[in-house]
């Protein structure tokens, strides 16, 4: 039974503490659209993700003014395109991103991912055509997302596609040079990609998925972030029990809203994301988080560990609340979407290196960080392969979203706007990695992969 404080405490997190629903995220599968002729496989996407999803905005408008929570996202997740294009006669996969743009601008939707290929063993011809489509995909549209899985626990670290896609980086951001190299926050390099995953960019609809699924990402850094500041002081357990009870709350309002959609849209529910993803805004940050914990600035020493109580203490709250937590759950540290972490890479604190060693205990990987654009293909790859090994030795997914800015230099600030924020530009390491990169091949599989 629901009482009145805990009505009472909900209307003052999405009053007073950024608390919302990130997102709605519906998957749609793409594979009956395979076809020969490449413009009839174009048709039949748009066909499939407008009769789908027709109907995912005003549903989402209705939730959020019937139960009063804010609902900020509606975007859709298909199939991998590769997948889906790899029976067509064509070189060029820029027209399947350009029907699932707009199809999304048709749906009235944010963002449409999974203009996407899964090569971590090996890359098949249609794997090859749409990675080297990325670049004038995601330059000529203004919806679609794309990601590229190079490896995973099972299969080792694919190291051709590995350097293959430091180039694809550079190459989109040429393309995208006049709005400060943006297309390649339309980008995810993974290892360990998870199929039910509703949060931008990386999203797409698994093929063990449903033919249509309600995937929900929650939020509430800013609810965390209050909950501490009532507990200063007190020893890390409490603090632990602090963020799961914080955690549980609001995942139960993400199950509800899940379930709610739908219902109304006849369409099976699969997870809630319970992911604390940050803003821009002052007050919903996962720095500030940290911070409250008691260290100076975020990226000081203590910062991991302090990310580790953070992460382990949201899925523990968060599993409590529903029995289909899904997709990637935990905290994301997306430098140029929060506030404080922005402020404390401009500060000099938050290096790339100590970053790196955050994503060992946290969700995700190196995300929306801007370096030089003179940074080179193979330094975009090392850093890639860094970030892959720490997923596939951990068994997590890892990720890299990074945009060499065209023309800017360590100290200077590339302007996003609205979600995906400003990016203060990061130094990286000058020394060469491209000998490393340039030996191919695969790194192998480590021992913790034999499960079975």
């Amino acid at each position: 039974m629901i009482s009145q404080s805990d009505i009472q405490q909900t209307l003052d997190m999405i009053d007073h503490q950024h608390l919302d629903i990130r997102t709605i995220t519906m998957g749609v599968s793409l594979l009956d659209c395979a076809d020969a002729d490449a413009k009839t496989c174009a048709g039949k996407i748009y066909d499939k993700i407008t009769t789908s999803a027709k109907d995912l905005v005003k549903t989402g408008e209705a939730i959020e003014r019937e139960f009063g929570i804010p609902i900020v996202n509606k975007r859709i997740s298909v199939t991998p395109i590769a997948l889906v294009g790899a029976a067509s006669r064509t070189d060029s996969y820029v027209p399947f991103a350009e029907a699932m743009d707009r199809a999304a601008a048709s749906c009235g939707v944010n963002f449409i991912g999974g203009f996407s290929a899964l090569v971590q063993k090996g890359a098949t011809a249609s794997d090859r055509k749409l990675i080297a489509s990325i670049p004038e995909a995601l330059a000529g549209t203004k919806l679609v997302c794309s990601s590229v899985n190079i490896g995973s626990t099972k299969a080792g670290i694919n190291m051709d596609a590995v350097a293959e896609m430091g180039r694809i980086i550079k190459q989109t951001a040429a393309l995208t040079a006049d709005r400060g190299g943006f297309g390649c926050a339309k980008l995810v390099v993974f290892c360990n990609a998870v199929e039910d995953n509703p949060f931008m960019a990386g999203a797409f609809h698994g093929v063990g998925e449903a033919e249509r699924v309600i995937n929900v990402g929650v939020s509430g850094p800013g609810v965390v972030y209050h909950a501490l500041k009532a507990v200063p002081g007190e020893p890390f357990d409490v603090v632990a029990e602090t963020i799961k009870k914080t955690a549980f709350r609001v995942t139960r309002m993400g199950q509800i809203v899940a379930q709610e959609a739908s219902k109304r849209l006849g369409v099976p529910f699969g997870i809630v994301d319970l992911s604390l993803a940050p803003t821009p805004a002052v007050g919903d940050s996962v720095a500030r988080i940290l911070e409250e914990m008691g260290l100076e600035t975020c990226g000081t020493h203590g910062t991991t560990a302090a990310l580790a109580l953070l992460n382990d203490a949201v899925k523990k709250g968060g599993v409590m609340a529903s029995s289909s937590v899904g997709g990637l759950s935990g905290a994301f540290i997306p430098v140029s979407e929060d506030e404080g972490m922005i402020a404390a890479a401009q500060k000099g604190t938050l290096t790339l290196s100590k970053l790196e060693a955050m994503t060992c205990v946290c969700s995700v990987g190196l995300d929306m960080i801007a370096v030089p654009g003179d940074t080179t293909a193979e330094t975009l790859s090392a850093i890639i392969a860094d970030e892959a090994a720490i997923g596939m030795i951990n068994t997590k997914t890892t990720a890299v979203r990074l945009i060499p800015a065209p023309g800017a230099k360590v100290g200077d600030v590339v302007e996003f706007g609205g979600l995906l924020g400003t990016a203060p530009v990061m130094p990286v390491h000058t020394e060469s990695a491209f000998d490393f990169i340039h030996r191919g091949g695969r790194i192998p599989a480590p021992m913790n992969s034999l499960k079975n």
